[in-house]
Formats: structure tokens, sequence, C-alpha cells
């Protein structure tokens, strides 16, 4: 017996060994190595369809017009094919995080109706060497034998950075394979096959030349954060899921939040209306009311209030002169943003007070307004240096701000 229980560990990690191997010659069958070559990506317009079309998305009509392009080649592939035109095969939704890049693919499969194949590129990447390339083969098959059809690649910067990179880890290589398996497929579709390639990222900077060439990714469509018209529709779409008020005039009501949310995306505009909803709830109010959205929106700019951070009288003061500081400057300088609204409550991390703008929508910035601003900024310190015997440590994060404005303004703009 205890010749049998010295044998017995040799005895176990043999039959792992030959138990591993059987799987290993399964691979490629319904699961492989503890199903690493299980199918990944998720089908839609066959098993269940998407709800999502081109009226839930605002904010980018631009972006529209170009992917609506795809949607009625493949309705009608044959209007296009009788000049002589080929379909493109694929686009590149770039832009910040939040703006839709998403919701607008969702949206396309929507609208053309056709089997729509939704993967995210850290799927593809696995420890186990030939998976990843495995998966590529696996999905552009499936696409085209249900042809035409949508083939959705999000965050494709994990698997498409360009090659040659960061050398002998084997992970790496493991990416440079699947990026050379997806490049491959790409080239191999015939000019028959209507298979679109649609792909989301926001680091469109670190993608590999190859991939980005026109033949593989003929549009690049940049969807940017939206203006104010782009917001008022999107606060539109997000609005109709809302109980508001009764005396709320919807139209007056997407004018004022679209104008407090400067610079915001898509997702912080869908963020603030389910935020004002909670407030309205928490408060067990019957409907939604403007100040519930003005309460959310300071919520997402300057943090949750803290109200067990106490100051003493002293601390109190100088905040308010600070802020006052900040104030009266916005409201006298002529290129300055205008002044919503100062606070002296501490919210978020380590805000003991803020001062609330609303910059316009502008792409060039004269050497006045920059100045202007970087006065404003500076204003806060000057008022305490005014007022009281010492200056503290509040004015930190404005250093900051003005330090990093001045040196913009010298490298950047010149």
């Amino acid at each position: 017996m205890r010749t049998l229980f010295s044998y017995l560990p040799t005895l176990l990690l043999v039959g792992f060994i030959i138990w591993s191997s059987k799987s290993m010659l399964k691979m490629g069958g319904s699961g492989g190595l503890f199903g690493q070559n299980k199918k990944k990506f998720k089908k839609f317009n066959a098993e269940k369809n998407v709800k999502v079309n081109f009226a839930d998305v605002a904010g980018c009509d631009e972006a529209k017009e170009e992917i609506m392009e795809f949607v009625k080649f493949l309705k009608n592939p044959a209007k296009y094919e009788r000049l002589g035109a080929k379909i493109p095969r694929g686009a590149i939704l770039s832009g910040p995080p939040g703006t839709g890049k998403t919701l607008l693919a969702k949206a396309t499969a929507g609208e053309a109706g056709v089997p729509f194949y939704s993967v995210s590129g850290s799927e593809f990447v696995e420890m186990f060497v030939g998976v990843g390339a495995s998966r590529v083969r696996d999905l552009f098959k499936t696409a085209r034998e249900n042809a035409p059809s949508i083939v959705f690649v999000d965050e494709i910067d994990a698997i498409g950075k360009s090659r040659g990179k960061g050398k002998g880890m084997g992970g790496n290589d493991e990416r440079e394979n699947t990026l050379n398996q997806l490049l491959v497929e790409m080239d191999g579709f015939s000019t028959s096959d209507h298979v679109v390639v649609l792909a989301g990222t926001n680091r469109a900077d670190v993608l590999d030349s190859a991939l980005l060439r026109p033949g593989r990714f003929d549009r690049k469509v940049y969807i940017s954060n939206p203006e104010l018209e782009g917001r008022k529709d999107i606060f539109a779409v997000h609005l109709k899921k809302i109980k508001l008020a009764d005396n709320c005039d919807l139209e007056d009501l997407k004018g004022r939040l679209a104008a407090l949310t400067p610079g915001m995306s898509g997702a912080d505009i869908a963020n603030i209306c389910n935020e004002a909803a909670l407030i309205a709830a928490r408060h067990n109010e019957e409907s939604v009311k403007l100040h519930d959205f003005e309460q959310a929106i300071e919520r997402v700019i300057a943090g949750l209030e803290k109200k067990n951070k106490l100051l003493s009288p002293e601390e109190k003061k100088v905040v308010a002169y600070h802020e006052a500081g900040h104030a009266i400057c916005g409201w006298y300088l002529e290129h300055a943003d205008p002044l919503l609204k100062v606070s002296i409550v501490p919210r978020g991390q380590g805000a003991l007070g803020y001062a609330q703008y609303l910059p316009p929508d502008i792409y060039l910035y004269t050497t006045k307004k920059l100045m202007d601003r970087m006065t404003m900024s500076l204003g806060g310190r000057v008022s305490e240096e005014l007022h009281f015997s010492s200056v503290t440590s509040g004015a930190s994060d404005d250093f900051e701000k003005v330090t990093n404005m001045a040196q913009r303004m010298v490298l950047q703009c010149g």
C-alpha cells in the first residue's frame, strides 16, 4: 500500500499528460484545449435582432452619412455594381471615448438587417499560440457563408498595433500572428463577397499602416464630441425615456442643458440624464425637474458634495475670497469664458470650492483669449494676497493649469 502511494503522483501526472494530448488532438472541434478555440463572436440579426437604428444615434450626422452608404450597398448592391463600383471593404470609426462608435455600428446592423458579427479585439489574444489567428479565420469564414453581412471589431488596437515594436515577448508575437491573419482575410475577399468590416478604436495613431490602407479600411470616420446642436439632439433622445414635469417645455429644456454641458460626449449626456432621474427618485419627486438636471451636471463636473468635510470659519473665508477672485476676473475680462456659478461647498477629490464657466464651442484661440484665461485662473491667488497676510496652498491646481497653458502657447502654438 505504501509503495502504491509513493507512485500515485507519477501516475496522476502521466494521466494528465495523456488527457491533455487527446484534448490537443480535438483542437478545432467543439472546444479544444480548455475551450480556447470556442467561438467568441456574437451573432445578431439571426439569433436575435438589433433594435438600435439611426434614429437612436444623435450628434454625429456626418459620420451617419458616411456609414449610411454601407447600409444602402448591402441592401441593394446591384445598383452600384452595374456602374462598376466595388463595395468599400471597411471603415475605421475613431474618436474620443463615449462619442458613440459602438452605438453607430449597432445602428448600422439594425438599419441594414443583415447578419452582424460583433467581437472585441482583446478576445482574439490568448496565451495559446495560434488561437487568435484561428478565431479570425473562423469569424470571416462564418461572415462569408452568411453574406451580405457586417463584421464589427471593437477596440481593434488590441491586435492592430504597429508590428515590429517590443520584440522578445511571446504575447507580442501571438498578437502579430493574429494581425497578419486579419490582414490576409481582409485582402482575401473577392469582389462578390458582400462583407463589410467596421472597427472601433480611440487610438487610431497606434494602428499598423498596412491595416489602414485603402482596400482594407477604405473609410476613416472620425467621431468627435458633439457641438451645441448635436448635444441638443442627444438630449432629445435620452429625455424621451425620462418622466419630465408637466409644465416642462422640452425644446427649452434641451437648449438649456446643451448650453450647460460644453465639451461633453454622448456617454456623459446619458449619464447626466440618468443621474437627474436618480436624484429626483432620491427626493421622492413625482417627475424630473430642471433643478435635478442642474444638480446632476454639478455632480458630473465637480464630483459628489462632501457633507462630512467640515472647514473652519477661517478656511471658509479663504476659500470664499479665492473663488470670488476667479469670479470677478471672469466677470470683467472681455475674452474670458462666461461665469455661471461659484460655490464654496467642498466637492470631489480635494476641491474646497469651484467656479463653473460656460466655454463656447470654438476651435481657434486668440492670444488675448488665452491670456485672459490665465489671468482668470490666477485671480484666486491674487485675491488671497490682497486680503490675507499669508497665502495658502489652495492655488496649486490653478498654477498647474496656467503652467500647462503657457507651455502649450509656446511649444504648440508658437
